[in-house]
């Protein structure tokens, strides 16, 4: 049989070790080059990432990162918005060892479950606002958001309303990357991947005020974007739409925090027309805004509350749909096998990981914290980047915030003037951050973060001083080639 010309050779793969002289130190080019040969990353041009070399991170402690050159960074994003109570959680990795050591996996299927999936559901039924009393596991977010495309229209079908298999979504908004994750979700460079959104799934505009609020108070901009939903419902037919969803405050497409009016107006909205409402609170959930789920910050009671990443701060995979009574009562009652479900849903050793990070975050009261101490503080030391020459608007919710670069403030943020899109100011940007060990994402022109909710007021003093520093030699640079 012929030999794989890409296999990589036994010396390259004994090379990708730890340094003798320098134990903390890896030879990265060699696990780069493993790395251009086989391993394919999401959201990436393959091509350009294989010319500059993956970034190998090898340790996290806290809120820090070490690579493997023993470059320090602080995680301004924790991880992937998921590591809420920071690396390094010993308790974690024992309780997974533990369940590793006495049941490693066993399905739901066939009339079957495990202790720890059954004392998760418990746990997450005492947590989640009182509407609801049941959990579907799956092993991810976007995996979780396909169980609700499939639940919300078995949920009709049930109650005899067949042709209510429309939900409604908006644009920009992020529900995951499988076919039906991606088609809820609004972004249009997935859209035009794979031919989707597919039937049955349309959105509306984003509550963007710094976009779309020219003009207009904050307040009266929230009822307007709530509106389009009515829009939307009366264009397809009430009697044909089944859900809407929408994340409490959008995260991949930007930390997009709505004004005060708006969930109330989509909630009012939704119980008018009796339409199914989903919050992914992938991103919001466990303590991220300050409390359990971000539904009960802003007010709105929906029936299917999508999570994931925080459950386990990321430590092992798993993500599920906390189910409302108004939809599991008819799943219940009305009988039937729902024809859905994953090998790992209600993972042993996944659901062992939950049950430890929830100890974790009560026992430390870091929800709370975030509530009272924290989350104010950062929203107050992230508003003093405001004034940077750079900043236009700045703004945050919990531990997440964001800023938009602009090439020219002005007094009043909607009238600054943006860079060019094609000229990637934001991306620039991003790359100072890094350089200076400081992880922040870019958006377009809009800088973000998520930082893990262990952080002190310190080293949120120490994140600013690094985003700040950052901030002003992307200025510099800017100013060099004459674009600002």
């Amino acid at each position: 049989m012929a030999s794989n010309p890409l296999a990589p050779s036994a010396a390259l793969v004994a090379s990708v070790k730890q340094s003798a002289a320098q134990p903390a130190l890896y030879d990265t080019a060699a696990i780069q080059k493993l790395d251009s040969a086989h391993y394919l990353h999401p959201f990436t041009d393959f091509q350009d990432l294989n010319a500059k070399g993956a970034r190998v991170m090898v340790r996290g402690d806290g809120i820090y990162l070490w690579d493997s050159q023993g470059k320090k960074l602080l995680d301004g994003m924790s991880g992937l918005w998921c590591v809420n109570v920071g690396y390094g959680r010993t308790s974690i990795s024992e309780a997974v060892y533990r369940q590793m050591e006495t049941l490693p996996f066993y399905n739901s299927f066939f009339n079957t479950t495990n202790v720890p999936a059954v004392l998760l559901a418990a746990k997450l039924v005492a947590l989640a606002p009182p509407q609801f009393n049941h959990v579907f596991f799956t092993g991810s977010g976007s995996e979780a958001n396909d169980t609700n495309l499939r639940m919300v229209r078995r949920y009709w079908d049930l109650l005899g309303q067949p042709e209510r298999h429309t939900v409604i979504s908006r644009h920009n908004s992020y529900h995951g990357s499988t076919v039906a994750g991606a088609s809820l979700g609004g972004m249009d460079g997935m859209h035009a991947q794979g031919g989707l959104p597919i039937p049955g799934i349309v959105h509306i505009g984003q509550p963007n005020y710094f976009e779309g609020g020219k003009g207009m108070t904050e307040d009266a901009f929230g009822l307007l974007a709530a509106s389009w939903l009515e829009q939307k419902i009366l264009e397809v037919g009430a009697d044909k739409v089944a859900a809407f969803i929408g994340e409490p405050v959008q995260g991949a497409g930007g930390v997009l925090i709505p004004p005060a009016t708006y969930w109330p107006e989509i909630q009012r909205i939704c119980d008018k027309y009796g339409i199914l409402l989903i919050a992914d609170e992938v991103i919001c959930g466990f303590g991220r805004l300050g409390k359990w789920f971000a539904s009960e910050l802003f007010g709105i009671k929906p029936d299917l509350i999508t999570f994931a990443k925080g459950v386990t701060s990321g430590y092992i995979p798993l993500g599920g749909v906390l189910v409302g009574d108004r939809v599991a009562d008819v799943l219940i009652a009305k009988g039937g096998d729902f024809n859905h479900g994953f090998t790992y849903s209600g993972h042993p050793v996944a659901c062992a990981a939950a049950l430890e990070n929830i100890r974790i975050l009560e026992d430390e009261k870091l929800v709370q914290k975030v509530f009272d101490d924290t989350g104010p503080y950062l929203k107050e030391r992230f508003a003093t980047l405001g004034t940077h020459p750079l900043v236009g608007f700045a703004d945050s919710c919990g531990f997440v915030a964001g800023l938009n670069l602009v090439r020219k403030k002005a007094a009043e943020a909607h009238d600054c003037e943006l860079f060019d899109a094609g000229q990637g100011v934001g991306m620039i940007c991003r790359g100072y951050m890094f350089g200076n060990g400081m992880i922040m994402r870019a958006v377009g022109d809009r800088m973000i973060i998520a930082p893990p909710l262990v952080m002190s007021r310190a080293q949120i003093d120490e994140m600013i001083a690094l985003i700040r520093d950052c901030l002003d030699q992307t200025y510099a640079d800017l100013q060099a080639r004459g674009w600002v």
